[in-house]
């Protein structure tokens, strides 16, 4: 709706409403974005823009079963009365103390994950190796060949059948980071520059605690853990691209004790493209992993500047 045959430049409706200063719903009322794109027919309307809410909603939609934004209030942090509500810390250490203590979740070097990945009614076999802080590549076995998405803590990559390695770009490396970085407990209190405690919210019917954290030019991170278990089951983070910020949504559970450490079986990873959940059903800690399983696959020359996979 914001450009007229590609990304040229923005439409004569919108060039309208902004120099006359005009609020869009007058716009709406003259017809000029129906008019100027579609052939003047009804198709733009408050709800385009608004989904229902006060503001218009700039981030897409996660949840249209459940009808959850990720909304603006989210990603500024409308201010509200927390002085009753515990501090980050004491959260962050009754989340330590919930997965079974601070030295049990330092001791925590690496995993290898084995189950399925879902996506709508179809599991595939997947495999993931983790290592410490930051290291992680997840193998999706597909009846046509391997997909594997791969971050090393300085860059990521994503592979697939039949098409060149898609090199992730600054900001999706950041978020592939952040999901490794959230199945290694220990390394929280470091990952974020400072802590903020929000307003309480339910999740799956629960009490959670939220906690947003942040870093240095990089988006907020929030965090949910449940009140009474204490543990991590809802993760919110975005990527930056040139058409806004994407909310990737991950909710964790099936909590599992293991080697002094309780870890989700399941999370359920959503973006507005759709979602997809891992099923755990083997797990190994703290086994030797080599560097090289993390060394980026070579990209050739040609295919650098080429597009990766939607």
């Amino acid at each position: 709706m914001c450009t007229s045959n590609g990304p040229a430049g923005l439409l004569p409706s919108w060039q309208r409403c902004f120099r006359a200063r005009l609020p869009l719903s007058v716009a709406h009322r003259y017809g000029y974005l129906d008019e100027d794109n579609f052939d003047d027919h009804r198709e733009v309307t408050c709800y385009a823009c608004h989904r229902g809410a006060h503001k218009p909603v700039i981030t897409p939609v996660l949840n249209e079963e459940e009808a959850e934004l990720v909304s603006e209030d989210k990603m500024h942090h409308e201010e509200a009365s927390t002085a009753s509500l515990p501090s980050a810390d004491k959260i962050l250490g009754k989340y330590l103390l919930a997965v079974g203590g601070a030295d049990a979740a330092a001791g925590l070097s690496t995993r290898i994950q084995k189950g399925t990945l879902t996506v709508g009614s179809e599991p595939l076999p997947v495999e993931i190796l983790a290592k410490a802080p930051d290291k992680r590549v997840t193998t999706v076995h597909f009846p046509g060949g391997d997909s594997v998405i791969g971050v090393n803590g300085q860059e990521g990559w994503v592979s697939t059948p039949g098409r060149p390695v898609h090199e992730m770009s600054p900001s999706e490396v950041d978020a592939a980071i952040m999901d490794a970085e959230l199945l290694f407990p220990a390394s929280l209190k470091q990952t974020f520059k400072a802590w903020r405690v929000e307003r309480p919210e339910r999740i799956k019917g629960r009490g959670a605690y939220v906690l947003s954290g942040t870093r240095e030019s990089l988006p907020t991170v929030q965090l949910y853990f449940d009140q009474q278990s204490g543990l991590l089951v809802r993760a919110l983070h975005f990527v930056e691209t040139p058409l806004g910020r994407n909310p990737t949504e991950i909710d964790y559970a099936d909590y599992r004790e293991g080697g002094g450490l309780k870890t989700p079986f399941r999370w359920t990873v959503a973006r507005s493209n759709g979602r997809v959940t891992i099923q755990i059903e083997q797990m190994e800690q703290n086994v030797p992993i080599d560097d090289d399983k993390f060394v980026k696959p070579a990209v050739p020359a040609s295919t650098e500047s080429q597009p990766g996979p939607s």
